[in-house]
């Protein structure tokens, strides 16, 4: 297989540096793969991810004019999560709500006046301590005998 920009191929790590990891490719073809292209997460010490002798699979991301290879692991994994699946059932999956106790407040027995007057209690109660919460947060910017601003 020609070794062209965009073709997945699988090559063994043959050497490391503190930038990346340098691949044996086929074709007698040595590629590079930037210590960015190795994971989607940040990287500190690329010898924790590959060693060498290791077998990977790589993507060739660019080919220079004067035949430096660009490669990327992570590009590979990207590549088979785009991949579409046939779903196993024509029909859409079902959506779940979250599981809510609507039973908890059940007032059917009250009149819509008790209702409403307890809706209002409720809400009451609920800004206070809204309220209350906020007063707390605001009043700690003071300090006594310390350097004043």
């Amino acid at each position: 297989m020609a070794i062209k920009v965009g073709n997945i191929v699988e090559g063994k790590i043959s050497g490391i540096m503190n930038f990346g990891a340098f691949v044996s490719l086929p074709e007698n073809k040595v590629g590079l793969i930037h210590i960015s292209e190795v994971s989607s997460s940040y990287i500190t010490d690329i010898n924790e991810h590959l060693k060498i002798g290791d077998v990977v699979k790589v993507k060739v991301i660019k080919i220079d004019d004067d035949g430096k290879i660009s490669l990327s692991i992570k590009k590979t994994a990207e590549q088979k999560k785009h991949v579409k699946t046939e779903p196993q059932s024509k029909q859409p999956a079902l959506i779940r709500p979250a599981e809510i106790d609507w039973g908890a407040n059940n007032y059917s027995d009250l009149s819509f006046e008790d209702k409403l007057n307890k809706f209002k209690q409720d809400s009451d109660e609920k800004m206070l301590a809204l309220k209350r919460s906020n007063d707390s947060k605001r009043s700690g910017g003071y300090r006594r005998g310390g350097n004043s601003y």
